[in-house]
């Protein structure tokens, strides 16, 4: 199994209601041997209309963010945890995750990131596979077995709440001083770790539920 065969796969999914109101799956883009990946909740209009994660005004803000950083969008793998568009982008119910979240985790155990980018509430208690609310752990590195999850406050919520802008570019600022820490020692084993919140400062230890396989931090 690779990527564009996963993908395929899910172009007439209909394993979820949301499947009757999309234009088209959105499946994720970018570098498929990237070790930094980005995921979001949902497709949202303008993702629906074109296939492309992140397209709008979110999107965009994302990308300016990135290029702080000195990233581009070719450097990483940005996906959704949802790859149908919710009507009216309204949030993702349970069953919808629970369908779409193999799939989520299948990419990610195909493109082997070192580093996966949470961005907003259903994305991190997704991956973290518990209910915690981003604002309790955004710009935290957390070690899970196989890579570390760094939570952010999601784009859009920052376009719809300016004062939440100057904490998604300090996290930004964050994420750079991780990734400049897991750069240092390229070559050391998993028992390297780079600055990541505590397991014992954690609800749970878990891994998410079915989660990748032969997978290494370094």
């Amino acid at each position: 199994m690779d990527l564009p065969t996963l993908s395929t796969s899910l172009i007439d999914c209909q394993r979820c209601q949301l499947s009757t109101g999309r234009t088209q799956v959105v499946f994720g883009t970018g570098n498929p041997q990237a070790s930094i990946m980005f995921v979001g909740e949902a497709p949202g209009f303008y993702e629906d209309r074109e296939g492309v994660p992140f397209v709008g005004a979110a999107g965009k803000l994302l990308t300016e963010l990135l290029h702080t950083i000195g990233l581009e969008r070719s450097d990483i793998y940005i996906a959704n945890v949802i790859k149908c568009r919710p009507r009216n982008n309204r949030d993702p119910l349970p069953d919808e995750i629970d369908s779409c979240k193999p799939f989520l985790l299948q990419q990610i155990e195909l493109i082997q990131p070192k580093l996966v980018c949470t961005l907003g509430n259903f994305a991190t208690q997704t991956l973290l596979d518990r209910k915690v609310g981003i604002t309790k752990v955004r710009g935290q590195a957390i070690r899970l077995e196989h890579f570390v999850v760094f939570p952010l406050l999601h784009p859009a919520a920052a376009l719809h709440q300016n004062n939440l802008r100057i904490p998604l570019q300090d996290d930004f600022q964050k994420l750079k001083a991780v990734l400049e820490e897991m750069s240092k020692a390229p070559a050391l084993p998993n028992t390297y770790s780079p600055p990541t919140l505590s397991a014992s400062k954690t609800s749970s230890k878990k891994t998410p539920a079915d989660p990748p396989t032969q997978m290494s931090l370094f």
